[in-house]
């Protein structure tokens, strides 16, 4: 997933954020580098990118990404358990990178539950998020760590570049070839109300009725041609602010994969802070300040008014038809 002076530093005393379990320094991965149109990513580049793997008898299977936020949970996607299949099939690889080779920085856990959300429905896309707390608690290494979490009082404008990774399909019904490499790509963040529009062009559905809400993100370009896919859900979607990396979304949802108006959707990480520290009170939460415009217009080259003025076409014309 992807894109690509001189400074004079100035040596100041800056507050790194961490988590409350230890005080261990979430969103500073050791290694920097620059999933439909992405490209590997580098060994010990995304830390807190958890692999889940389903075992069926002695064969074990990645199903969904995962992002590791304290030492001992994850965060993912309520739709990876869908088939209420018993906990104890299921396993958190954190570390991992090619997933069919050794890897001697990984760690394994099993899990002891999955807390979904109360409201969320197997039938619908909203409520998508889930925490899964792992038998025991990982330690922090150059290619193990935990992001950090937004406060729900901060929004990333739209258009701003962020990351999204994982081990999911490069293509509709194409499978990641082996050994099976972590991917990224750098995709555009879009709001829900242009998200929204967008998922309106072409479809049957009415205007009027809401497909995505103000508790998802989207990421992607009208044109589509770069996103997660099948395989990716419950994975990251990262931003960085002043050195330091933050996860706005979670992987959730969308029709296909890289389709023109039609990008990825994701569960808004900071509409879910109360219910999240609920579960897990020693987690902070951290204000980003100082976030950076973006360097493009959203919604990839195409401004919010374009997207309700086609949006009013392709209605009239539905209208029309019938």
């Amino acid at each position: 997933m992807e894109k690509n002076l001189l400074y004079v530093l100035l040596v100041l005393h800056v507050a790194v954020p961490s988590c409350a379990d230890g005080g261990s320094v979430c969103g500073s991965p050791e290694v920097t580098g620059r999933v439909v149109g992405g490209t590997d990513a580098l060994d010990g580049e995304w830390p807190w990118q958890v692999s889940l793997l389903y075992r069926v008898r002695s064969s074990y299977y990645h199903i969904c990404g995962g992002t590791l936020i304290t030492s001992q949970w994850v965060l993912t996607a309520a739709h990876c358990f869908d088939d209420d299949s018993s906990i104890r099939n299921y396993y958190a690889v954190l570390g991992a990178y090619k997933l069919h080779l050794d890897n001697p920085n990984e760690a394994v856990r099993s899990l002891v539950f999955a807390l979904i959300h109360p409201q969320y429905q197997h039938w619908q896309h909203n409520w998508d998020i889930a925490l899964l707390r792992l038998d025991s608690p990982v330690m922090d290494t150059k290619y193990v760590q935990p992001i950090c979490l937004p406060a729900a009082s901060v929004t990333f404008p739209c258009g701003m570049d962020c990351w999204v990774t994982g081990w999911g399909d490069t293509a509709s019904g194409v499978n990641l070839p082996s050994p099976l490499t972590l991917q990224k790509v750098m995709i555009p963040l879009i709001d829900y109300k242009t998200c929204d529009a967008l998922y309106h062009i072409g479809s049957q559905t009415s205007s009027s009725v809401t497909l995505v809400y103000d508790t998802m993100i989207c990421a992607g370009y009208s044109k589509g041609g770069k996103d997660s896919c099948q395989g990716d859900s419950g994975g990251p979607l990262v931003c960085k602010v002043n050195g330091v990396w933050y996860q706005p979304g979670v992987v959730s949802w969308g029709s296909g994969c890289a389709l023109p108006n039609r990008p990825g959707v994701y569960t808004l990480v900071t509409a879910y802070q109360s219910w999240i520290q609920s579960h897990i009170p020693e987690l902070s939460f951290h204000n980003v300040t100082d976030i950076p415009p973006p360097s493009q217009k959203c919604g990839g080259n195409m401004n919010t008014a374009c997207y309700f003025l086609t949006l009013l076409i392709v209605t009239v014309l539905l209208s029309a038809r019938r």
